[in-house]
């Protein structure tokens, strides 16, 4: 009966470890911040090491190097990257729940810079860009992506 038993934990423990993904560094903080706080008033975070949560919206599909993470008032959302092969975010996280530790930063467009990286995301995504709909210099908040867990 003792071994059935611990038979079974054993099988539980691999089923439940194969559904959990831990990508990149081991996480170490255990307080969640809201994504909603984060997009709301980004410039209070910027430098920060923070640890949110949400549902895998898209992940790169030319590399795997971003994420974009579902905000917590369903409405926005925020982008996980990395540095291409640090970690490979993979293409099933779509859907999933993600919690993911990193460093929240800033990037400051000049319009001409916007339309080129607005372009390159419509390439990968295998989507039309019309460069009009980019009127004039843009600033994106992302975070820095260090340690993920996907389940």
């Amino acid at each position: 009966m003792i071994k059935q038993l611990l038979l079974l934990m054993v099988f539980l423990s691999i089923i439940s470890n194969a559904q959990t993904e831990k990508l990149g560094k081991e996480i170490s903080l255990s307080e969640k911040t809201k994504i909603s706080a984060i997009t709301s008033n980004p410039e209070e975070f910027l430098g920060k090491t923070v640890l949110v949560e949400g549902e895998v919206l898209e992940v790169c599909p030319a590399a795997g190097c971003w994420m974009e993470l579902k905000s917590d008032d369903g409405v926005g959302k925020i982008k996980i990257k990395v540095r291409d092969g640090d970690i490979v975010f993979p293409m099933s996280a779509k859907g999933k729940n993600a919690t993911v530790e990193g460093t929240v930063y800033k990037i400051e467009l000049t319009k001409e810079e916007a339309i080129e990286y607005y372009k390159h995301l419509a390439e990968e995504a295998g989507k039309e860009f019309d460069p009009a709909t980019v009127t004039g210099p843009v600033t994106i908040y992302q975070i820095k992506g260090l340690g993920a867990i996907i389940n």
